[in-house]
């Protein structure tokens, strides 16, 4: 039997960084930083209303870089408290230890993570994925100056509104629940398909599993996650996804048939 379901154009992409900076220098120097690791700057502001201007244009921005000491009449604490009241989007400070005095006041608007001046291009990618895996699991960053370690995993998987954050070759790529097509275990390793890539983890299915919302996805086999969206047919024991055939296991075949018949 045949479903007919229309795939969307593919739409994995890079993480789209907005950056806050009054000094053009430094802000250059942060976007090839970030150029460099593969993800995409979509622009860079000197002042709050220049941001609010950018952040209007571009809805899809996934987190903003902000200097806490900004020129004009507001600051970078002004605009991440616009930013908490009127969007959701993660942002990180950048700081030094010469703005003790502003911290109180930068640990009020919860901050997912920080840079602290002067940096590296380590410094950076440690930043952006720890305000990444901050916002997912709501844990605003409080700590801004003190020394902290935190190591990078290429095993991380984040569900942040409507798309996985997928880890590859060491950064994150934004991936919408709807181009992913199945997961598939093999041993240890766990492979997520999408309509366009493939993205693998040295973990198990389960912990992947758990990042995804039960109304999408379900688990058809003891090594297959399957989005049910992207089903597009079946027949015997088997799923088709794409050009894959995808088995159902005697545990799972009950309750998934079912739910195909209703589609």
């Amino acid at each position: 039997m045949w479903l007919n379901l229309e795939y969307m154009e593919h739409q994995t992409s890079k993480v789209k960084v907005l950056i806050v900076e009054d000094e053009i220098l430094l802000a250059q120097d942060i976007s090839h930083r970030l150029i460099n690791i593969n993800y995409e700057v979509i622009g860079i502001a000197p002042s709050v209303n220049d941001a609010l201007g950018l952040i209007a244009e571009n809805p899809n921005i996934d987190i903003i870089l902000i200097d806490i000491i900004l020129k004009g009449d507001r600051d970078g604490i002004e605009l991440a408290d616009i930013i908490n009241k009127q969007y959701d989007i993660p942002f990180i400070f950048l700081t030094s230890h010469a703005d003790t005095h502003f911290i109180e006041r930068a640990k009020s608007v919860y901050p997912y993570a920080y840079i602290l001046k002067p940096f590296n291009d380590r410094q950076v990618s440690v930043a952006i994925e720890l305000a990444l895996l901050n916002f997912s699991n709501k844990t605003p960053e409080r700590d801004l100056l003190d020394s902290k370690e935190y190591t990078t995993t290429d095993n991380q998987v984040l569900q942040i509104k409507d798309s996985l954050f997928l880890k590859k070759d060491h950064h994150f790529e934004r991936v919408p629940l709807k181009e992913i097509l199945f997961l598939e275990a093999d041993s240890n390793y766990c492979t997520i398909y999408t309509k366009s890539n493939q993205f693998v983890y040295s973990t198990v299915l389960k912990k992947i599993e758990a990042q995804l919302p039960l109304d999408q996805f379900l688990r058809v086999h003891r090594s297959y996650v399957i989005n049910i969206h992207s089903v597009n047919g079946f027949e015997g024991n088997m799923l088709f996804i794409d050009d894959k055939k995808i088995p159902v296991g005697k545990t799972y075949k009950n309750d998934v048939f079912k739910l195909f018949h209703t589609i």
